[in-house]
């Protein structure tokens, strides 16, 4: 048996089920591909279950798949969430460091994100579900990123909150649990991406992410290493499916055809048509990307714009993007995997199983600097009780 942790990354997805298994050797940096299945999804909406079973049924599709052939039992996955529903808020805490000595303990940072949490306003629809830190600040000296050990009296933490809608946040616990599978994590798809095809240099300079799925399109965008605003839009590549179905009277299983690649229609008009659609529905997307970009004062990246997800194999968009907001565009592919995979549709399952593999390496988050402290946090914030 080949020594080294099995880990299991499931992007439950509007269109599709995508499932990845892969081998985290020691020593050796890329993660090895085991197995991997995508399976068509049924049972959601925009990002979000509407059908708990409809989606499990499919999840034991997609793992029966990826367990052919293994030794080890598949213990627990790591998991995506999306959808407008989800909302990064800003949260702040403060509190007394506890030593006689005055050395910040884990303690006292567990219990600054206890206090950034308990600031943020939530409806009694809402919860928490992952506490993103920005910056800490100790006696009033801001821009600190790794605070254990150091000295101070005050102890004060920056956060971006992770509020979802609590009946979605059930249904897919139920989606996946119902299948038969234990809950590792989940982390908000945009966000499992950023980890798979953004390098740390972009996230320092400053760079923004758009992930454009089936069902919604997600940006995240970064500044010196930390995650500074992320949105949810509920408009996807489907809409652009839609359309060429309304518009020439197709199924929508053939217009999803046409879309990837523009085939069965050889008529210069009907491409023509089709490119017009294509641009107008792109062209929405991009116009409340830069809204939101406009809105948290962004609008300058150095790094520019990364495009991935399912949409980002439209024909032409990186050059599409680069017009419509004016900044530096490439697409995203996943990094760090044997065999390569280039196919930005799999960027999040490939990022929520290089989140996974952070464990066994002992190192830090790459959206964060400390030593392990959101690792430690998220243990402290689990949700699920499987």
């Amino acid at each position: 048996m080949v020594k080294g942790h099995l880990i299991f990354g499931l992007d439950v997805g509007t269109h599709s089920i995508k499932a990845l298994v892969v081998l985290k050797k020691p020593q050796e940096k890329d993660l090895e591909i085991i197995s991997q299945a995508e399976i068509k999804n049924i049972g959601m909406r925009k990002g979000v279950v509407i059908n708990s079973n409809e989606v499990s049924e499919k999840i034991i599709e997609a793992v029966s798949i990826c367990k052919q052939g293994l030794d080890r039992k598949i213990g627990s996955v790591i998991t995506s969430i999306n959808g407008s529903h989800l909302l990064f808020l800003p949260g702040k805490g403060l509190v007394s460091v506890s030593r006689a000595d005055q050395k910040i303990s884990e303690a006292d940072i567990e219990r600054a994100f206890q206090a950034s949490r308990s600031g943020v306003s939530l409806s009694a629809n809402q919860e928490i579900l992952e506490v993103f830190p920005q910056e800490f600040i100790i006696d009033g000296q801001l821009g600190i990123k790794d605070v254990e050990g150091l000295r101070g009296i005050r102890l004060e933490v920056k956060t971006l909150c992770l509020v979802a809608f609590s009946l979605y946040l059930k249904n897919l616990s139920d989606s996946v649990l119902g299948a038969d599978l234990e809950i590792e994590h989940i982390l908000p798809s945009v966000i499992a991406s950023s980890q798979s095809v953004l390098d740390q240099e972009e996230k320092e300079s400053g760079v923004a992410l758009i992930e454009i799925g089936a069902g919604t399109t997600s940006l995240a965008v970064f500044e010196e290493g930390n995650l500074v605003d992320a949105m949810v839009f509920p408009i996807g590549s489907n809409n652009i499916t839609n359309d060429i179905a309304i518009i020439l009277k197709t199924e929508i299983e053939e217009a999803e055809n046409i879309k990837k690649s523009f085939t069965g229609f050889s008529l210069k008009e009907s491409r023509k048509t089709i490119s017009k659609i294509i641009e107008a529905r792109t062209k929405e997307i991009f116009n409340e990307v830069n809204k939101e970009l406009k809105r948290a004062g962004k609008t300058k990246l150095p790094a520019g714009i990364v495009l991935t997800g399912g949409g980002a194999n439209l024909s032409k968009i990186v050059d599409f993007a680069k017009k419509e907001l004016k900044l530096h565009c490439r697409l995203g592919l996943p990094k760090g995997f044997s065999p390569e995979i280039n196919d930005p549709s799999w960027s999040t399952v490939c990022g929520l199983v290089l989140d996974g593999a952070k464990t066994f390496e002992g190192e830090d988050n790459l959206l964060f600097s400390g030593k392990g402290i959101f690792r430690k946090i998220k243990s402290i914030f689990q949700i699920f009780n499987p």
